[in-house]
């Protein structure tokens, strides 16, 4: 397995409206995508999405908002009030070959592998495996390079 791009950085957020004033009027991103509900995953999500260098893409940043008290990121904000950085993405060629290699390497892969949010396969890796980092292996999109 080979470590892909960053593909975003997921922030848990109380409020998206709030979030996205504060990356338009703050941080002056100019480029945020219309939030979408996926209720499969019991979020909200837009993305933010940063400009690259040389044609590339930038990193994107993941806003992601609970849509109810049972959204697994519920706990989170109850824990973080403010919001903060939830999770790091990054991109892989192969899903399974991704998934295979974790698992062999003995780290804990939360639930089975799904679609998210880029319409690509994803599955979460636990935290304590990762330095303290909840990741998120998503297979890259081979329309968007």
């Amino acid at each position: 397995m080979k470590l892909g791009r960053l593909n975003h950085v997921g922030v848990a957020v109380p409020s998206m409206a709030d979030a996205i004033a504060y990356y338009r009027d703050v941080m002056g991103a100019a480029l945020i995508t219309e939030p979408f509900d996926m209720p499969e995953q019991g979020v909200k999500v837009a993305f933010v999405n940063t400009p690259g260098e040389h044609d590339t893409a930038g990193t994107q940043i993941e806003l992601i908002e609970p849509l109810g008290e049972t959204s697994p990121i519920a706990g989170f904000i109850a824990k973080n009030p403010a919001g903060g950085q939830h999770h790091l993405c990054y991109e892989v060629e192969d899903i399974e070959a991704a998934r295979e290699w974790f698992t062999s390497q003995g780290k804990r892969i939360l639930g089975p592998t799904r679609i998210g949010a880029h319409g690509t396969p994803i599955f979460f890796l636990h935290p304590k495996d990762m330095l303290g980092q909840l990741t998120e292996i998503m297979e890259r999109s081979h329309e968007q390079h």
